[in-house]
């Protein structure tokens, strides 16, 4: 249903281009969300974008270097991370959800929670080097 993938090693200051591919379902009536696991701690939310309506949330580690976004005829989900530092090395997933909220503050806590999602990929390695 998902297929993520462009994880790799990068070089700190670098760059790298995550891609999430979906199918299977209705793309526009979901929201993607990019979640992260390093080892030894929790899954957390990297960033989110409601696909229907474009909107976009962000964790505030990810601010100002992350960038999500969609090409739609593709049904891809795309994050551009820049300035990548060590801190941001992890297993990065894709998951999808029906996260069909019109309150802005409540989405913007619904997405961060992994049991929001029905659909994850499988994930991709990013590791960056100092």
């Amino acid at each position: 249903q998902l297929q993520a993938s462009g994880g790799g090693l990068v070089q700190a200051g670098g760059s790298l281009r995550l891609s999430c591919t979906a199918s299977g379902f209705t793309f526009d009536d979901y929201a993607i969300g990019w979640f992260r696991q390093a080892p030894g701690k929790e899954r957390e939310g990297v960033s989110c974008l409601s696909i229907g309506d474009g909107r976009a949330y962000y964790a505030d580690s990810a601010k100002g270097r992350f960038t999500i976004s969609s090409d739609n005829a593709k049904n891809t989900v795309y994050l551009q991370m820049n300035n990548l530092s060590p801190g941001d090395t992890a297993v990065y997933y894709c998951a999808a959800g029906l996260l069909q909220v019109r309150s802005d503050p409540i989405l913007d806590r619904l997405w961060r929670l992994p049991t929001t999602y029905d659909y994850w990929g499988q994930g991709t390695l990013v590791t960056v080097s100092s």
